[in-house]
């Protein structure tokens, strides 16, 4: 699906891969972007660069994704590219014990990391069936594919969303909608600065400008796996022939680490 000429939302997108999406967005011809964050000064700052709107917007929160939704319709027209991108990292407060993070942490990161896709879905899905056209890119992480050392909240519901977008991209398709998961390794955001999350660097940090580049080509092709660290690939595959062995090599790599 080619972008230009699109109404596109981004959330999260007042900094790091969301504020590149954006840019990207506008560089490759989309018609407005919406510039979605629980940080409206941070929103308005991104949103004046590319002549777009900002919205203030709790992700977890369904009330608020369906106003965004129709607000952003109401003024811009209908909704043609989806980017879920906010995520909330929620590290384990006791390395050695991955049950360790709290209740709050656990259903926060349920809510913004797996819900916010699916409250996104539901809001545009039914403009898009009826249209016929339209796309969801959902940032995941390889975290989705793979794992994270000392994250076991956010190594979680990275997996139930790329399981949600699998589920969404087999049942659109038939209906002309198309699904993109979006799954970097480290990316230079403040989620990895000081090496906040374990083992992060291993393979090299991204720049969000790569990884947006690496999106929109993505979904200009209509791919559903985006992987900016193409590596990751090898790494799915050895996990899937031997798990066992896959788990070995996390735990002496953890070992390394730690």
């Amino acid at each position: 699906m080619s972008v230009e000429g699109r109404v596109a939302v981004v959330t999260g997108g007042a900094g790091g891969i969301g504020r590149a999406l954006v840019l990207e967005l506008r560089r490759r011809g989309a018609a407005h972007v919406a510039v979605v964050d629980r940080n409206m000064a941070g929103a308005d700052a991104v949103a004046s660069e590319v002549g777009g709107s900002a919205w203030q917007c709790d992700v977890g929160r369904e009330a608020d994704v369906r106003g965004v939704v129709e607000l952003v319709g109401a003024s811009a027209g209908p909704v043609g590219l989806f980017c879920s991108n906010a995520g909330v990292l929620e590290r384990d407060p006791d390395v050695e014990d991955p049950t360790s993070a709290s209740e709050e942490a656990w259903e926060r990161s349920w809510r913004v990391n797996v819900m916010a896709h699916v409250y996104a879905a539901r809001a545009c899905l039914p403009g898009m069936r009826e249209r016929g056209e339209g796309w969801f890119l959902q940032t995941v992480s390889a975290a989705g594919l793979l794992s994270q050392i000392g994250a076991a909240a956010y190594s979680t519901t990275k997996h139930a969303a790329l399981g949600f977008a699998e589920s969404l991209a087999i049942a659109v398709r038939e209906h002309g909608v198309g699904v993109s998961a979006l799954c970097p390794q480290a990316v230079g955001t403040a989620m990895v600065e000081g090496r906040e999350m374990w083992g992060a660097d291993v393979d090299g940090v991204a720049t969000p400008e790569h990884v947006a580049a690496c999106a929109i080509d993505g979904v200009e092709a209509g791919r559903f796996m985006i992987l900016p660290h193409p590596q990751a690939a090898g790494y799915v595959l050895g996990k899937a022939q031997d798990h066992d062995r896959w788990i070995d090599g996390m735990a002496r790599l953890r070992g390394r680490l730690s």
